[in-house]
């Protein structure tokens, strides 16, 4: 078309409004040299070059003002311009696709289960219950493969579930009362018995807990005093009872797989 185009067709080109295009002809943002001998306006290749380029960076958010200044910048080549359009294109693609990702993660856990509202975990869990909890023990391991196994498993874990595993908690619990205090050595083979109940209690309802973990955890049941208190509540000397028996059972066990 010798005679350039008219503001009706850049606009249908560009997939713009012509109030757009007269915006940016206003603000000397895209101003075309030519002009038919009516006044209109008339537009060549290179200003449809420089369109596509301000279509570009307004895609990826960038003011006008900032376009402005990157077109008028005279140090800066055509060529350097597809450049910077194709980083800035391969970035957003990278955000992108990371956006997308978390998406599907978020529309697997919504699949997997509804998790529990802080009203159901105060119900399930007891008024000792501390939701910080959560927070610390993300904190301690959310780096750990075992968190993220966690993480899987009981994102899928009903109300239901949970009791169940509350249920064989406390029932576990009342046998290791009774294994202490009948006075069974933590060495013995009914304590290190039910200290292998205890990992096994973990494995099937969060995640592959090896011995050298069981091991990490017995420490804690010891060292940390909110996990003692809440084996001395059940019966004092359990804490470490449990803690001796657990070191017994991955000892005994792990020599009879060497």
């Amino acid at each position: 078309m010798s005679g350039g185009y008219t503001v009706g067709a850049v606009a249908k080109i560009a997939k713009v409004t012509v109030r757009t295009l007269h915006h940016y002809d206003e603000i000397g943002l895209l101003a075309p040299e030519g002009r038919t001998p009516a006044g209109y306006r008339r537009y060549q290749d290179a200003d449809l070059d420089r369109l596509q380029r301000i279509l570009f960076y307004r895609e990826l958010g960038f003011s006008l003002e900032e376009i402005a200044a990157i077109l008028d910048d005279d140090s800066v080549s055509p060529s350097e311009h597809l450049r910077r359009q194709h980083k800035l294109l391969t970035d957003r693609i990278s955000h992108l696709q990371e956006l997308a990702a978390a998406v599907e993660h978020a529309m697997e856990a919504q699949k997997m289960g509804i998790q529990l509202t802080p009203e159901e975990k105060f119900e399930v869990f007891g008024e000792s219950y501390q939701e910080d909890w959560e927070t610390e023990a993300e904190q301690r391991w959310g780096d750990t493969e075992a968190w993220a196994q966690s993480q899987r498993r009981t994102g899928g874990y009903s109300k239901d579930d949970w009791q169940r595993i509350k249920a064989e908690t406390d029932a576990l619990n009342a046998r290791l009362v009774e294994a202490f205090t009948a006075g069974e050595p933590a060495d013995g083979g009914p304590a290190m018995d039910l200290a292998e109940v205890h990992r096994q209690h973990i494995c099937e309802n969060f995640y592959d807990c090896t011995f050298e973990i069981h091991r990490g955890i017995a420490g804690m049941y010891v060292a940390d005093p909110r996990f003692t208190a809440t084996y001395e509540q059940l019966a004092p000397g359990l804490a470490q009872w449990l803690h001796d028996a657990m070191l017994a059972n991955a000892a005994l066990r792990t020599g009879e797989q060497g």
